[in-house]
């Protein structure tokens, strides 16, 4: 098994299955893949700590199932996968909250809990997690908000936020318990550019405190802008591109 230390993220030899039932995984391997449908083929992947990563590819090629199977949404069945210290394919059920806290998970549509407040979105997770101080956890949301840039917005109710202000708030929420990797599926797909420059920015700022972050993206002028490791999904299989290249050779 990989045990490159300086990874957060190590996938080899992976094939990822489109799976109706995730709690197949504990069943044998040929009752495992009947009727599933294969997503990925030979994906070899490393994504170092501190580091920002693109995922990229047309609706349906396969990044938010490789997300999926990052945090274990989707079981891996064949090849081998690391993510956060946790072999996802030794995880156990009971395992899988702890992977998870490990890691931030942040959606295009915010998920956030439209019945409290931004304070109250950020507790509930807390306490969800383990958190018991009541003076830890303030302590902790006030480094969250300042860090996202929602200071003083504690007391504000989600429909009150504008629409970066609530990705903003799901980003906080999803750096609570300081996660080694951030997974972001599309995250500025419903922003305006202003918004999306501004969580990319905080994007920034993330790793450059240690956390790795997987953002999947169809915005190619954020990755032109913000540069960076770029994966391309593409019939099936991963590959790492140069965009910045490809771009200018077809100009």
């Amino acid at each position: 098994m990989m045990n490159d230390t300086n990874s957060v993220i190590e996938l080899k030899n992976v094939s990822i299955y489109h799976v109706k039932d995730p709690g197949r995984r504990f069943v044998s391997v040929s009752r495992r893949l009947k009727g599933c449908e294969l997503v990925l083929s030979d994906v070899n992947l490393s994504i170092g700590r501190g580091e920002m990563v693109y995922l990229i590819g047309r609706v349906g090629s396969g990044k938010s199932t490789l997300l999926k199977t990052l945090y274990a949404e989707i079981p891996l069945w064949e090849g081998e996968g690391k993510v956060a210290g946790y072999d996802l394919r030794m995880l156990r059920q009971r395992d899988i909250p702890y992977l998870r806290r490990r890691m931030g998970i942040v959606f295009q549509d915010y998920r956030l809990l439209t019945d409290r407040n931004v304070f109250n979105n950020l507790r509930y997770v807390m306490k969800a997690t383990g958190w018991k101080n009541e003076i830890d956890i303030r302590r902790r949301i006030e480094e969250v908000l300042q860090l996202v840039g929602l200071t003083n917005k504690e007391y504000k109710m989600p429909f009150q936020l504008s629409g970066g202000e609530q990705q903003r708030l799901a980003i906080g929420r999803a750096l609570l318990n300081n996660p080694e990797v951030l997974l972001a599926d599309e995250p500025t797909g419903n922003l305006d550019p202003s918004a999306a420059e501004e969580v990319m920015a905080l994007f920034r700022q993330i790793v450059g405190q240690g956390c790795s972050v997987v953002m999947s993206t169809h915005n190619v002028s954020l990755i032109e802008e913000y540069p960076s490791r770029t994966i391309r999904f593409l019939q099936g299989r991963v590959e790492e591109i140069n965009l910045q290249s490809i771009l200018g050779s077809q100009q």
